[in-house]
This record gives C-alpha cells, structure tokens and sequence, in this order.
C-alpha cells in the first residue's frame, strides 16, 4: 500500500480545521467555492466527483485525492468509472506535457545568440 488514504483524509480534516481557526475567511471562501459547485444542476454528484479526482491527480494533491476518492464512492462510483476518468487524466497530463514541452522548445530557442 503506498499511502493510507482514509488517514490522508483524516489528517487533512484535522490540519484544515486548524487552518480555519486562524484564517476563517479564507477557509469560508473556500467552502463557498465548493457549495457553489455542488449546487450545480446539470452533472449529477458522481460525475462531479469523478472529474474533481481526475484533476486531482493531475494537480498531484494527495489530500484532493483522498477527499475526491471518498466523495465518489459515496456518490456510488465504481472502479471501472473511476479507472475510466483516471485514463482521461493520464492522457490530459500527456497532453499537457506534449504542449508545454513545445512551448519550453519555443522558449529556448528565442534566446539564440
């Protein structure tokens, strides 16, 4: 096992709680955000969770991952949808990588001579 996950989660809750002591409006700011968007009517909770996992893992935050992972099973996710958007962050990420890697080339070159 690489990382306890349901730990991961518990720790996060824990830190961010005391993170919301000292900084209350930031963090309700945040929680806002995240209201907001589970206000949204158009996806259904589990493809919102699926998506936010996929981003999880191309942002590489484990606390969004243990958070997400556990959001989706509770919105009723299988495995294989989870492995499905996973696949689709994975081609992202290389895409994202293929992108900026001509970009990085763009901006090498423009500082010839």
């Amino acid at each position: 096992m690489m990382n306890n996950w349901p730990d991961t989660l518990s720790n996060l809750r824990k830190a961010a709680g005391r993170l919301a002591e000292k900084n209350h409006a930031v963090t309700s700011a945040y929680r806002g955000l995240n209201e907001a968007v589970s206000r949204g009517t158009a996806l259904d909770d589990k493809t919102r969770e699926l998506i936010s996992l996929a981003v999880a893992v191309t942002t590489r935050c484990d606390g969004c991952i243990s958070s997400h992972s556990a959001a989706a099973r509770k919105a009723g996710a299988t495995e294989e949808e989870v492995a499905e958007a996973l696949g689709t962050a994975i081609a992202l990420n290389a895409g994202a990588a293929y992108v900026y890697s001509a970009r990085a080339l763009e901006a090498f070159n423009q500082f010839e001579g």
